[in-house]
């Protein structure tokens, strides 16, 4: 293993993101989530089970302590979060960590007998960041998603709670 991965995001799957946020925060408490729209042109290099393609998806992040969720709809195009809603419904996606090395976490991941599920890049204000989603080898544990954050996130599409003033 080319680096120790840190586990911090739990994702979940949902057919109404804005209903999801409410929800969570509401009357969970989690929040605020920092909501955001990732499609083409900003989302490049999309690949789906091997085949480039193209797919958007809306998705909301937020802490609870050191923990991140995310949540996750699928707007259009194949994606792992499609196959899911259509498969089994909604619930629990994935388990995230973000990787210094994204290049040489992929291709460990790869050579350790990981299945590449979907992955994609650019998604940052300044174009970059990337992001890769794997099945393990056992077929047993939550599906992996490696990250690499952009360095400036783009504009949000709006937070939730509003923050106060605002």
């Amino acid at each position: 293993m080319s680096e120790e991965l840190k586990f911090h995001q739990v994702a979940y799957v949902v057919k109404d993101l804005d209903k999801a946020v409410k929800h969570w925060a509401d009357d969970l408490g989690i929040g605020p989530w920092t909501v955001y729209t990732l499609k083409s042109p900003g989302l490049k290099n999309c690949v789906y089970k091997g085949q480039a393609t193209d797919f958007g998806i809306r998705h909301a992040m937020a802490f609870s302590g050191n923990l991140q969720f995310e949540l996750v709809e699928p707007l259009h195009g194949p994606s792992i979060f499609r196959d899911q809603l259509d498969s089994t419904g909604e619930g629990m996606n994935h388990v995230g960590c973000i990787v210094q090395d994204h290049p040489a976490a992929v291709a460990d991941f790869i050579a350790r007998g990981f299945t590449p599920l979907q992955s994609a890049a650019g998604f940052g204000a300044e174009g970059d960041g990337a992001f890769a989603y794997f099945q393990p080898p056992d077929g047993i544990s939550a599906i992996v998603e490696l990250i690499s954050p952009p360095k400036v996130r783009i504009q949000p599409d709006y937070i939730y709670p509003a923050p106060e003033g605002k």
